[in-house]
């Protein structure tokens, strides 16, 4: 009998990540909240999952060889849940340089762009005093028009980003697109990419798995005391 993977999370785009990926493989699994507000994930206990003090992380007690094993990095958690089902990782070794490929864009790209953007135009400007970088706030808006224009491309070509099957590139880069508005980006600019958003919502799993602890989302330009925790320098 396969048992529950744990799944350590809070409702961000990186854990939505995990928690559609677990839901879209009909995984089971028991979630453990990380209150990023409350500083959790700096605990020792959490460290020990977690060596980045970041989520998500998943422990599975039925790993490689029977063993239970803990995966951190939304991008590994992808890949390691890809490999353990055999789905959303395609069917050839060609499928899966692409799904790798725009994987690991998304990663190194889209993510950490599309961060900066909310930090530096929602966050930033809450703080006390006020940070207001205007250069700041225009370079990484930019950069997400020009990274959603790389995908509008892609899509204008395929129905998904690693071809024409559904994939864990498409589970990673979704949950930062579907915050379009909060970072300033316009759709109308990409009908391709407007449309593989709204395909995707029609998913039960994904919405699911977005839904995962909705009620407990925080917005740390409405809570000040958050900002110590989430942005302060905290070794």
């Amino acid at each position: 009998m396969t048992r529950p993977i744990d799944l350590y999370y809070w409702p961000t785009p990186n854990g939505w990540k995990t928690s559609i990926a677990l839901e879209e493989m009909d995984l089971s699994y028991n979630t453990h909240l990380v209150d990023l507000a409350k500083g959790e994930q700096f605990e020792p206990a959490f460290e020990k999952l977690s060596p980045n003090r970041r989520m998500p992380v998943i422990v599975d007690p039925d790993g490689p060889g029977g063993a239970p094993i803990s995966v951190f990095e939304s991008g590994a958690i992808l890949q390691y849940l890809a490999r353990k089902t055999g789905r959303f990782y395609g069917e050839t070794e060609r499928d899966r340089i692409a799904v790798d490929e725009w994987l690991m864009w998304q990663m190194g790209g889209l993510g950490p762009m599309a961060g900066q953007v909310f930090h530096f135009l929602k966050y930033a400007p809450s703080m006390e005093p006020p940070q207001a970088h205007p250069y700041a706030q225009d370079r990484y808006r930019n950069e997400v028009t020009r990274l959603f224009g790389v995908m509008d491309r892609r899509l204008a070509t395929t129905r998904y980003l690693a071809g024409d099957f559904y994939s864990i590139a498409d589970m990673a880069s979704w949950p930062w697109v579907s915050l379009w508005r909060g970072m300033e980006q316009d759709l109308d600019d990409h009908p391709n990419l407007a449309r593989w958003l709204a395909d995707l919502k029609e998913r039960p799993a994904l919405r699911r798995g977005r839904a995962l602890n909705e009620g407990d989302r925080i917005k740390p330009q409405d809570d000040v005391s958050t900002h110590k925790v989430l942005f302060g320098q905290k070794d």
